[in-house]
């Protein structure tokens, strides 16, 4: 899985556009304006999917599927973020499960998680 890392320069003038791997290709999703540190996106995909994309407080943008497993509902792009054993995550805001955002592992069930997309940001 690949992230990548938002510079924070003043120097910047445009915001850059977040791009998520995805059927074979890239798919520009949103601009980087739209994310907010701490914060989760819901994003459409071509097929009618749905990815949840996130900024850590670092910068790092991640992308995984907003579908919790254990619910069914598309909401994890509206869980709270934190860290775990330095391990960035997401806690749905239904039941409170945590998915690891680089790799897309539940931290509270071993058989369970979540698609994750490669990111790049352009």
């Amino acid at each position: 899985m690949t992230t990548t890392t938002l510079s924070t320069s003043p120097s910047a003038t445009a915001p850059a556009t977040v791009h998520i791997a995805h059927a074979g290709g890239w798919v520009a999703v949103c601009a980087t304006g739209v994310l907010s540190a701490g914060r989760g996106a819901a994003v459409l995909l071509p097929d009618g999917g749905q990815a949840a994309l996130f900024m850590g407080r670092s910068g790092t943008v991640y992308a995984i599927g907003n579908r919790d497993p254990f619910t069914g509902a598309y909401v994890l792009s509206r869980g709270l973020l934190g860290s775990a054993g330095g391990r960035p995550f997401v806690a749905s805001p239904l039941l409170k499960q945590r998915f690891d955002l680089a790799t897309g592992a539940c931290l509270d069930d071993d058989e369970v998680s979540v698609p994750v997309y490669a990111v790049r940001v352009e």
